[in-house]
């Protein structure tokens, strides 16, 4: 069997295809045109893979946009997706911590099956679009070079407001009057994340280890230390761009098991 899962994130959409294994992935941006950045992955992630369309025997889409995708078999939330995208790395891990896109979520797990989740999607603050924008007011170029760069900060500035659009325009004034050197303000915009998303997790209750982060911002490395530091615990995440990839192969393998059961 081999199968494909896609996940039609708001600003990326990924494709993982599976026959028990990782066989390919492929991550491309969004854009506004949903169906046709799904179809782009599709056949893109044919091609890494080896494979032909009439070999897939099951295409399952989940994310933002996975209704706009006629062609596959069927649906899955993002949240059931990454769940088990995770337990294929970590099937130990209890909590999730994902950021993407335009929302952020924490669930408590058990064996890649959701037991509670928590969601932010009211608000861009602590999402992938809210580090894009501080990026791009800092003249910085990636989530990776942001997470290096906030590494090297012995002074993090405060960042008083989370609202996106006042975020900006006080990491501009900072910026200005110089204050803060660059590093020390995006240690603090890390910071800021880190509190809001803990909130989130607080909000299922004790935390229970092991703890995972996903989502593309999960590539982000001081993130991922201002949040072990906001929480107290050990944070694992994937390789590479496994982070981003792991709601898609969490319906590539829902898919496959649905597959084998037909």
């Amino acid at each position: 069997m081999i199968t494909i899962g896609i996940d039609v994130g708001s600003l990326t959409t990924k494709a993982v295809v599976y026959d028990g294994k990782i066989l390919g992935t492929f991550i491309s941006r969004s854009g506004h045109q949903f169906e046709r950045a799904g179809i782009d992955v599709f056949n893109k992630v044919l091609n890494i893979a080896g494979v032909k369309k009439e070999d897939i025997d099951y295409i399952l889409s989940t994310g933002y946009g996975r209704y706009s995708l006629p062609f596959t078999n069927d649906k899955v939330t993002e949240i059931t997706a990454h769940a088990r995208g995770v337990n294929f790395f970590y099937p130990n891990v209890r909590t999730i911590i994902d950021i993407g896109g335009q929302d952020s979520k924490a669930m408590r797990v058990q064996n890649g099956q959701v037991k509670d989740f928590m969601m932010n999607d009211k608000c861009a603050a602590g999402t992938g679009r809210f580090i894009e924008v501080m990026a791009k007011a800092l003249s910085v170029n990636s989530l990776d070079e942001m997470g290096k760069l906030s590494l090297q900060s012995k002074n993090p500035a405060q960042i008083s407001s989370m609202c996106t659009v006042f975020a900006e325009s006080e990491v501009i004034s900072l910026f200005a009057e110089k204050k803060y050197s660059k590093v020390d303000i995006i240690a603090g915009i890390h910071n800021s994340i880190a509190k809001r998303i803990g909130g989130l997790v607080r909000r299922l209750g004790k935390i229970e280890e092991d703890v995972a982060f996903v989502g593309g911002v999960a590539k982000n490395i001081g993130v991922k230390k201002a949040l072990e530091n906001e929480l107290k615990v050990k944070i694992v995440s994937p390789e590479g761009d496994y982070p981003q990839l792991t709601g898609a192969l969490g319906a590539a393998i829902i898919a496959y098991e649905r597959a084998n059961k037909k």
